[in-house]
């Protein structure tokens, strides 16, 4: 690197860069990795950004994907800016002294409609400053990053569609491995890392041939392993994503693909979503050869370390994703062992009946999130990999007065040391001693495991490795080791997936407890 009047140059091998000095940091912000996906590119693979000769300014993030507005009163909701379909960029945040430092990749959340790399507290100066470099990235969203249609797939070498927000991530890691060095990063030693829908890409990513050594160690963050549509086919109860595209078209009154590819794209977004289009990888013989579970069974998946886990209160700000109870402990009761059989009275003993709406965020939680994060870090473990299990379980006031105690995405602002960059409606973070030592403790875990594989913290707890002991880390007040985590939730959870799987015709996600349907005959 140099400077000029004091703002930082990067010469990489895609172009130069100038971008800005913050605290001992170098900033580069809207770095395009990728051409525009618009136009006739529009859902087709993203094109390597081509390399450019004068210096190119990097002072200013780049545009959000299209996107819809949130929920009304949304605690996620933040102020993204101007919004393009021209959005195909990353951030980089490096020390000013970085050589061969480790590199962390940010993946964001919003259920693959929402977010983006700039959202404020994604801010990667405090991870920077543990001697790491820091990426974030956007990749493209909703319709834009995840329609599969038969029109595309005939148009495709590969007879393939969907999944093009996967492609643009696998893209941006190719782009860091060439360029990384240049600021500083050592491109054999990448950490993708990612909360919610940003998890659930990193499962992907470990699932994809096509990422295979672009990274070296993942972090899962409430990542939710759930069943997956295929391209053409119905498997597992799911729409196969053709006929999801399809249709959704027609709803959209396009009567071909070209109509499609000429609509605005805010507009196209904005309408899919009222047409009830959810975007989700595919299973597509070829990105993701099969279903992500049957990949991690298989042993196929990426042989990386984990990190994965999940909150107490995942649900309790998505209680829409959890069943209303019913009017009485007797009638949950009925329905739970009409719906579970032999499994009803297990069930009834994690989930009992005594506090109905409180088992039924549990019941989602663990079977989306606390499954999912323990599964991973079993499987890994058993190919002889070193991973690490944790529950977040910490509350503070505002979070707490709100019945938001350790809620979804929560453990953010602590994980990326942010407390002062959360959105205008987050419950406010207490600005004391004690939550910045939670936080400095959760910054080094984290960018430890970034950097050697092994969480640690200075004068604090030994993380212990999910092994044989099934141990844990839970962050209460403060970090607490543990061993097996929540008795018979996973074990649970695990036969009633395995149950629905073998049956080949039940998706599993959030269609559990009062909404999980009747046991086939092949379940009973």
């Amino acid at each position: 690197m140099s400077d000029t009047d004091h703002s930082p140059i990067v010469n990489t091998p895609a172009g130069r860069l100038e971008g800005t000095r913050e605290d001992g940091l170098h900033v580069f912000k809207g770095i395009p990795y990728a051409e525009p996906p618009t136009g006739q590119n529009r859902w087709r693979p993203p094109m390597p950004k081509a390399d450019w000769n004068d210096i190119k300014e990097a002072t200013s993030f780049g545009p959000a994907c299209p996107q819809p507005p949130r929920r009304p009163g949304s605690i996620y909701a933040d102020d993204l800016g101007p919004t393009s379909e021209d959005c195909l960029s990353l951030n980089v945040w490096a020390p000013e002294d970085a050589s061969n430092a480790p590199v962390y990749v940010w993946i964001h959340g919003g259920t693959l409609i929402w977010g983006a790399s700039k959202e404020c507290y994604y801010h990667g100066a405090r991870l920077a400053r543990e001697g790491m470099v820091v990426v974030t990235i956007n990749y493209r969203l909703g319709i834009l990053g995840y329609l599969a249609h038969p029109e595309l797939s005939a148009d495709s070498v590969d007879g393939i569609s969907g999944n093009y927000g996967l492609m643009d991530q696998i893209e941006a890691l190719k782009w860091v491995r060439r360029n990384i060095s240049a600021f500083g990063g050592d491109p054999n030693n990448v950490t993708v890392a990612g909360e919610s829908a940003g998890a659930l890409s990193i499962l992907y990513l470990l699932s994809s041939p096509a990422a295979k050594g672009l990274f070296s160690k993942a972090i899962l963050q409430s990542s939710y392993l759930i069943s997956t549509p295929h391209l053409k086919e119905r498997v597992h109860g799911e729409t196969p994503a053709e006929e999801i595209g399809s249709d959704v078209g027609k709803k959209l009154q396009a009567s071909d693909l070209s109509v499609l590819r000429a609509m605005d794209a805010q507009d196209l977004v904005d309408n899919a979503t009222l047409a009830g289009y959810l975007p989700f990888g595919t299973v597509d013989g070829h990105l993701l050869p099969a279903q992500p579970a049957d990949i991690f069974d298989r042993g196929e998946q990426a042989p990386v370390p984990v990190l994965a886990g999940f909150n107490s209160g995942e649900v309790r700000s998505l209680p829409f994703l959890a069943a209303p109870p019913p009017s009485s402990r007797a009638e949950y009761e009925d329905v739970i062992r009409g719906r579970y059989g032999e499994m009803a009275e297990e069930y009834l003993r994690l989930y009992p009946s005594t506090d109905m709406m409180e088992s039924n965020f549990a019941v989602v939680r663990d079977a989306l999130y606390g499954w999912t994060a323990e599964k991973l870090v079993l499987q890994q473990s058993e190919q002889g990999l070193p991973s690490y299990l944790y529950l977040f379980d910490h509350g503070y006031p505002a979070a707490d007065a709100a019945d938001l105690h350790a809620f979804h995405a929560c453990e953010i602002p602590y994980m990326f040391g942010n407390f002062d960059r959360t959105p205008p409606l987050w419950p406010t973070n207490p600005d004391t001693a004690e939550e910045h030592a939670l936080s400095d403790k959760m910054v080094s875990y984290w960018s430890r495991f970034a950097a050697t594989g092994t969480p640690t913290a200075p004068e604090t707890a030994e993380w212990p490795a999910y092994g044989n002991t099934r141990a844990y880390m839970a962050f209460r007040d403060k970090p607490e080791p543990g061993a097996n985590l929540m008795p018979g939730m996973f074990e649970f959870h695990d036969y009633e997936i395995s149950r629905r799987r073998k049956d080949g015709g039940t998706p599993w996600n959030w269609n559990v407890g009062l909404a999980s349907p009747p046991l086939s005959e092949k379940q009973r």
